[in-house]
This record gives C-alpha cells, sequence and structure tokens, in this order.
C-alpha cells in the first residue's frame, strides 16, 4: 500500500470528523436525534450547519480524490513520491477546508477548497 493509498482512507472517514462536530455542536448525542438524524440536521445552525455543510462537501469530492488517485498509480507516470505528497497535501488542505468552515473563514474556506480542487486535478497532470 502506498502513502497515496492510505490517504485515500483516511479521506474517506474525514467526512465524519465533520458529522461528529455537527452533531456535538448542535446536540445530537441523544437517543431522540439517534433516531432521525437527519431531521437534526435541518435544524442545525451557525457552527453546527456549517460542520454539516463540511461533512457535505468532503462526501461530494472525496470519490474524485479517490479516482484520482487510483488513475494516478494505473498510468504510472509520475514519481509514487509525487502522487504520495499530492495525496497528503489534499488530506491536509481538507482538515483546512473544516477548520475554515467551523471558523467561518468563507473567503480563505474558498481558496482552500479551490487548492483541493487544483490538487485532484493535479494527480492527472502528472500523470499525463
Amino acid at each position: 500500500m502506498t502513502i497515496a493509498y492510505w490517504c485515500v482512507l483516511i479521506a474517506l472517514f474525514l467526512p465524519y470528523v465533520s458529522t461528529v462536530a455537527a452533531k456535538a455542536l448542535g446536540g445530537g448525542f441523544t437517543p431522540k436525534h439517534n433516531h432521525d438524524p437527519r431531521a437534526l440536521q435541518a435544524t442545525l445552525t451557525g457552527p453546527a450547519k456549517r460542520a454539516n455543510n463540511a461533512q457535505l462537501n468532503a462526501f461530494e469530492v472525496t470519490p474524485a480524490f479517490a479516482a484520482a488517485v487510483i488513475i494516478a498509480h494505473q498510468v504510472g507516470h509520475a514519481a509514487q513520491t509525487t502522487i504520495d505528497l499530492l495525496a497528503i497535501w489534499f488530506v491536509v488542505s481538507r482538515v483546512l477546508y473544516l477548520i475554515c468552515y467551523l471558523a467561518d473563514w468563507a473567503p480563505i474556506r474558498s481558496l482552500v477548497w479551490g487548492v483541493g480542487m487544483a490538487l485532484i486535478a493535479s494527480f492527472f497532470f502528472v500523470s499525463a
């Protein structure tokens, strides 16, 4: 297993960090909320809502990241170190994205999102 593949595993679990944050900030760790967590999500406000939004975005972007890593490995034109570093930086960008979302730093969050998307595209460019 390469470092990049381990980063895919980490990225697959990162949305759940946002889920836990949304529930913790929104008071959702109760039996009542556990029966219908999506109803709780619909009522969230402030930092809890932003954590939920970060969760949704993470679920949206992770498949593209996983595909990019797999394709870069399959094509085989890029050095493994390059693929690993891109993957590490992507995971770092996703952690920063969550921090920016929770802190309500919208312009910085958008910039970090753009960096993450550029990193996904980079897997294709370095493999071409």
